[in-house]
C-alpha cells in the first residue's frame, strides 16, 4: 500500500443542497499530494438535497462514472438522453467531443447519495456516449466498468475498470490487480488488512507486484479499480 487515502482527510465542499467530499483535488479543493491514481482522477462522494441537483453543463473528453448508492438521480443531456439511474444501476457517460448535460435528485422528498467518478480517457474526440445498467452481484467482485464491455459490463474507452467488490462478515479476499495498479475505495463497512483497519471512505493502492489479503470485519462494499500503470 504505497498510498492511503484517509476519509476524514478528504476535501469537504458544503454547498446547502450538496455535501461533497472529494478524494482527490476538485474545483476549490486542492492537494497536490492528492491528484488522482493512474487515470483515476475524481472520486467525489456527494449528497443531493430532494429537488436539488447540478444544472446544465458541459464536459469533454471525460470518461464519467455514476454510481448511486441512495435514492435517484435525473440525468438529461445535450445528445438526447433523459433517463432515472436507481440504486444498483451504473451510469457511464463518455463526453468525447463534448456534452451539456445535468444530474438532478430524482426525489422531492430524499437525498440521493452518489460517487461520481472520473476516468481520463485513451482516446480523445470520440463521439459522445451514454449507458446505465443495473449489473446484479455475482459472487466477491463483480465488474461493472471494463475496457471492452465484459461479463455484462458497461464499456470505457480506457484499459481500466471498476468491480463492485462485497464482502459478508470475517470474509477473507485477496486484492490482486495482475500487471495493473489497484485502488480500494470503500462504501460502507470495514475491513483489515495486515493488522490495519479501514472504514467506509477510506482508500489504498494495490500494487501490481503486490496481493493484500482482506478480512471483512461488517458486511462490506468497496469500489475496486484496476489501472494502467503508466498513462
Amino acid at each position: 500500500m504505497k498510498y492511503i487515502r484517509n476519509s476524514e482527510d478528504r476535501g469537504v465542499a458544503n454547498h446547502g443542497w450538496l455535501d461533497s467530499k472529494h478524494s482527490f483535488s476538485f474545483a476549490n479543493y486542492y492537494d497536490p499530494k492528492h491528484m488522482g491514481v493512474s487515470v483515476l482522477r475524481v472520486i467525489n462522494d456527494d449528497t443531493v438535497a430532494p429537488g436539488e441537483g447540478f444544472g446544465a453543463h458541459s464536459h469533454r473528453d471525460m470518461e464519467i462514472i455514476s454510481y448511486v448508492t441512495q435514492g435517484s438521480l435525473k440525468h438529461k443531456d445535450s445528445e438526447g438522453n433523459e433517463h432515472i439511474v436507481s440504486v444498483g444501476e451504473i451510469q457511464r457517460m463518455s463526453a468525447g467531443t463534448g456534452v451539456v448535460h445535468s444530474e438532478y435528485n430524482a426525489s422531492n422528498t430524499e437525498d440521493v447519495k452518489f460517487f461520481q467518478i472520473w476516468i481520463e480517457p485513451n482516446k480523445m474526440g470520440i463521439k459522445p456516449r451514454y449507458e446505465q445498467k443495473n449489473i446484479p452481484q455475482k459472487g466477491a467482485l463483480t465488474p461493472l466498468i471494463t475496457a471492452n464491455g465484459k461479463d455484462g459490463s458497461i464499456s470505457i474507452q480506457q484499459e481500466a475498470s471498476l468491480s463492485r467488490l462485497v464482502l459478508q462478515e470475517k470474509e477473507i479476499f485477496k486484492l490482486d490487480s495482475g500487471k495493473h495498479l489497484g485502488y480500494l475505495h470503500i462504501i460502507k463497512g470495514e475491513l483489515t488488512v495486515d493488522g490495519e483497519k479501514f472504514a467506509a471512505g477510506d482508500a489504498f493502492s494495490v500494487e501490481p507486484s503486490e496481493t493484500l489479503k482482506i478480512e471483512a470485519i461488517s458486511t462490506l462494499e468497496a469500489m475496486w479499480f484496476e489501472l494502467p500503470t503508466q498513462h
